[in-house]
């Protein structure tokens, strides 16, 4: 069992936070590992207090890796980030990890070793372009190491069409991706368009192939869209409009708690 089984009408909201470049990364300096940690903390608290579901806790080192592998000690600085961010918040918020851009076993190891309960993949399934490379899903390694090391219980969001993952010219249709992707070990599915008819066709697309696949938004809700966007999805990650729209700075408590009270009233309808 994952966070994403037997969702109901309830829909999660994390909170991303983004870090300071880390340690094994080209752009890190002296002192980020502090900062990082210190705004991690900060942010969740945020979060939590403004009654968000959790968090995901994301690198921000912009330069990256394309293929699913990390340094040590950027892993190893994760994991305690990580670790922080669950002992600071209670039992009941729900916090992942994720490195980027497509690391997804390190990320699948953080989460094991710290006790996150779930992680996201850029592409788990397919191929997608990105400034770092072309990005090659390998679900049969994902799956291995994630039995492996017992983390089946560690909920997998896999994005097949947003702000990292890009479909292509002529891509397989979206309901398609997103059943392949969940037969190849995802929990739940993000999509994200900026356009909210073509986000919303998608949620809808996804769900006429069936009901119960969980379908996660991947960024583009604010207070103003949130109620529609979110009306017939399961959840979303925020990230800019948490941070009142400065990406990257700190979390705003009081926008979490409006924007958590749309979704609760959503939540009812």
């Amino acid at each position: 069992m994952t966070i994403f089984d037997n969702l109901g009408k309830k829909k999660l909201i994390f909170g991303l936070i983004h870090l300071k470049p880390l340690p094994g990364t080209p752009l890190f300096k002296e002192g980020n590992m502090e900062l990082a940690l210190e705004k991690a903390i900060k942010d969740a608290g945020a979060l939590y207090r403004g009654g968000a579901d959790g968090c995901l806790v994301q690198t921000v080192d912009k330069i990256y890796p394309a293929d699913d592998d990390a340094d040590y000690a950027r892993v190893a600085a994760m994991a305690v980030i990580t670790h922080e961010v669950i002992k600071a918040t209670g039992p009941e918020f729900k916090v992942g990890a994720q490195i980027m851009w497509n690391c997804i076993t390190p990320s699948l190891g953080v989460a094991k070793a710290t006790g996150a309960v779930f992680t996201r993949a850029t592409a788990l399934i397919g191929s997608t372009e990105s400034p770092y490379g072309m990005v090659y899903g390998n679900p049969l390694k994902v799956a291995n190491y994630r039995k492996l090391i017992g983390a089946e219980d560690v909920g997998l969001i896999a994005e097949i069409e947003g702000y990292h993952f890009k479909g292509g010219v002529e891509p397989t249709p979206i309901g398609q991706r997103a059943r392949m992707a969940m037969n190849l070990g995802a929990n739940a599915i993000e999509v994200m368009a900026r356009d909210e008819e073509t986000n919303n066709r998608m949620v809808a697309d996804i769900k006429a192939v069936s009901k119960d696949i969980p379908v996660i938004l991947g960024g583009g809700t604010d207070l103003e869209n949130a109620r529609r966007r979110l009306k017939d999805a399961n959840g979303a990650l925020v990230g800019s409009c948490f941070e009142g729209h400065n990406w990257g700075g700190n979390i705003d408590e009081q926008i979490v708690r409006e924007y958590m009270g749309i979704i609760r009233d959503l939540e009812k309808e």
